[in-house]
């Protein structure tokens, strides 16, 4: 049986206007991909990015979820079950 992620029930957000990791704005630097927390909508750039800034909000914050909020993808990714729980499209 595979593993069910229990925090589903915690999105409030979905999409975003949001298309730059405001992070890495800031402070010059360029990022690979960019995450949307399902929680409170921080977009932050991925772990393939020098900054890792959506990782460091779940460690900041404890929000499990983020989905990708690049072109064509939708998948979403929970931390705290470290698991794919599905595609949520936007």
């Amino acid at each position: 049986m595979p593993q069910q992620c229990s925090h589903l029930d915690q999105i409030k957000i979905r999409k975003t206007s949001t298309h730059v990791c405001e992070e890495c704005v800031k402070t010059g630097d360029q990022w690979v991909h960019l995450r949307l927390c399902l929680i409170c909508g921080h977009v932050g750039c991925c772990d393939s990015s020098k900054n890792k800034h959506a990782t460091k909000h779940f460690h900041h914050t404890q929000h499990p979820l983020i989905r990708s909020i690049e072109p064509g993808e939708a998948w979403v990714w929970c931390y705290i079950d470290k698991i794919e729980p599905g595609e949520l499209v936007a």
